[in-house]
C-alpha cells in the first residue's frame, strides 16, 4: 500500500499514512510498523489536519 511518513524534524514524533483504502485512511507509529493502526473516515482526518 502507498504510505505516506511525516515526521516533526526532531525524530520524535512519526506518523505513516496509508493513502490507497477508499474512505478511509490509516495512521500508525512509523517506528513500530507492526503496531497498531488508528483508521479515521477521510472526514474526520480532514478535520484534524484541517486544524493544524
Amino acid at each position: 500500500m502507498p504510505q505516506r511518513s511525516y515526521s516533526s524534524g526532531t525524530g520524535g514524533e512519526c506518523v505513516e499514512v496509508t493513502v490507497d483504502l477508499p474512505g478511509l485512511v490509516p495512521v500508525r507509529d512509523s517506528k513500530n510498523p507492526h503496531g497498531p493502526a488508528l483508521v479515521f473516515t477521510v472526514e474526520a482526518w480532514s478535520a484534524f489536519v484541517g486544524v493544524l
